[in-house]
């Protein structure tokens, strides 16, 4: 063991003294010793069904179990090979032809096929699934008007097995980001007899996704799911790439709790957090050699707004709310200056595009919105309830806000804890007023944060439809001529949206986590990119560290 890390030890483990000296051997030295990675994970997922679920927790058990026509290299974040060994794109941009790996298997031992993929996109976009990833697909001809029922026969759609091994795909417009929807979970091929087995086709949440059930063509094959507990997969002897995979098997535990997650890293019971909590950040982060690993992150921390709940159905609320935060002081004082104040949904600097900032820190103005919504010096206001997912991070933030909205507006907000799936209901259900959200790039371009607020949107939980909004994003920037037209009318479009403000932009994300000096070829990256199939755990870390 290294000394820096025995000084890390020994700085923050005088509160679990006891149980680091009870004896026997800790997960991470059996996990080296046997291949097996403890990662905390977050919380316990919504389910494993890659056309249901919508989590960053999910994401990364179902990208371990399955995957797309292509996947994504964590070091560069571009396109590599998947289910597609290769791929041909037309002269106008508008065709893909993948050529199948004759070696991609199922875990049951099946070969892929290009019509397994159409089926699968079939299932997709099938408006019964409920996927709210569906548009994910929508560059693809006719994928839209087929999800929203505009026509049923799914020969329609620009999706076509030519064989067995080859898969046409025609595209609406040129869409420079297309390969890099193909290894997003929404996308995924799924196993058809396996789903026929247990319901129909578009059927949600039915035993296909439990142990023994489950075929899939990821790396790894799902051998335990204990509900609270943990979600265990292992190494899967079909998988096309299989000599690439090092590690045997991986174990995702629901850290929702991030106190006891970071108690469980520091005594050796986690290789990987999924966060840090706040005060503890400044004790990693003044360590040489700190196992405390931080990134840039492609992401914004927001609150939604239910724009037909009252009050803040009233644009000027919303306004008035965003402007009285102080997104510095919040930063400085409650995020241990972690993160960079965000004014619109898109993190700057997206391969290039800036977005707009319409307002600031504005006390006075925001008094003067609150007024003129008819509330007056807080006067009459009736109260409203912030929701949030079971987080202390969550929980801290939303405590200083609703001082701040005290303090500048004299206005009572109470703040209300949710567990996952319930929070995730309540979302989906637009069973709230204000609520805690958090949206990571799936691609790296500014049009996956700005699609979700297209009508209809499958993430846009908020009541906000715009017309205009959605001709500006839908059509006329997939038909731009060039990435400086592009650029505008997204600008255009982000202006729109910040001006009715159905979600309010609090800071864009850094990713925090702590990882165990055995961890091998785990990089960060902008998208905070997990791709199992390249781990690996070094037994002898502390005689390559000394």
């Amino acid at each position: 063991m290294t000394k820096v890390f025995r000084g890390l030890l020994a700085t923050l483990l005088s509160a679990t003294l006891l149980t680091a000296c009870t004896g026997g051997e800790t997960n991470v030295d059996k996990g080296n010793r046997e291949g097996i990675l403890h990662y905390g994970n977050g919380t316990e997922p919504q389910g494993l069904d890659p056309h249901v679920v919508t989590g960053v927790p999910e994401n990364h058990i179902v990208s371990a179990l399955f995957e797309g026509l292509t996947t994504k290299s964590p070091w560069t974040l571009e396109p590599e090979p998947g289910v597609a060994q290769s791929w041909e794109i037309s002269e106008d941009g508008k065709v893909y032809t993948f050529h199948l790996n004759p070696e991609a298997k199922w875990s049951n031992g099946e070969v892929v096929t290009a019509s397994d993929v159409v089926w699968s996109w079939n299932r997709a976009l099938h408006p019964a699934m409920g996927n709210q990833y569906s548009y994910m697909l929508f560059p693809v001809a006719g994928a839209e008007a087929y999800a929203k029922r505009e026509t049923e026969d799914f020969n329609d759609v620009g999706v076509k097995a030519l064989d067995d091994a080859t898969l046409e795909v025609t595209l609406n417009d040129p869409t420079p980001y297309f390969l890099q929807l193909l290894d997003h979970y929404s996308t995924f091929p799924v196993h058809p007899e396996t789903i026929l087995a247990h319901g129909e086709m578009h059927d949600r949440y039915t035993k296909w996704t439990r142990p023994g059930n489950m075929v899939g063509n990821g790396a790894f094959v799902l051998d335990e799911w204990l509900l609270n507990r943990r979600v265990s997969v292992k190494k899967s002897d079909t998988y096309w790439d299989r000599d690439t995979v090092k590690l045997n098997g991986v174990i995702f535990y629901p850290t929702e709790n991030i106190v006891s997650e970071e108690r469980m890293f520091r005594v050796n019971q986690l290789h990987y957090t999924q966060s840090v909590p706040l005060d503890k950040q400044p004790v990693y982060k003044a360590m040489e050699n700190s196992p405390l690993i931080r990134s840039p992150y492609l992401g914004t921390y927001f609150y939604l707004f239910n724009t037909s709940a009252p009050p803040v159905d009233n644009v000027k609320v919303r306004q008035a709310l965003a402007m009285s935060i102080d997104r510095d002081k919040l930063i400085r004082s409650v995020l241990q200056d972690l993160y960079t104040p965000a004014y619109t949904i898109t993190p700057p600097g997206t391969m290039g595009y800036q977005p707009p900032q319409l307002f600031g820190h504005d006390p006075e103005k925001a008094r003067q919105l609150l007024a003129d919504a008819g509330y007056p010096n807080g006067e009459g206001w009736p109260g409203v309830e912030v929701i949030y997912n079971t987080s202390e991070n969550h929980r801290k933030i939303a405590v200083a806000l609703q001082q701040m909205w005290k303090d500048e507006l004299n206005i009572e907000i109470t703040i209300s804890n949710q567990e996952w799936k319930v929070y995730l209901d309540s979302i989906d259900t637009m069973n709230y007023a204000i609520a805690r959200r958090g949206w990571i790039g799936d691609y790296v371009d500014a049009n996956n944060f700005l699609d979700m607020y297209l009508t209809g949107g499958g993430n846009n939980n908020t009541g906000f439809a715009e017309p205009k909004y959605d001709e500006m994003i839908a059509r006329l920037a997939p038909q731009a001529k060039t990435q400086e037209e592009r650029y505008k009318i997204f600008f255009e479009a982000e202006t729109m949206l910040m001006e009715q403000m159905p979600i309010l932009p609090i800071y864009t994300y850094s990713s925090n986590h702590l990882v165990h000096p055995s961890v091998r070829d785990l990089p960060s990256n902008l998208m905070d990119h997990l791709n199992l199939k390249y781990v690996w755990l070094d037994p002898d870390w502390a005689d390559t560290t000394n």
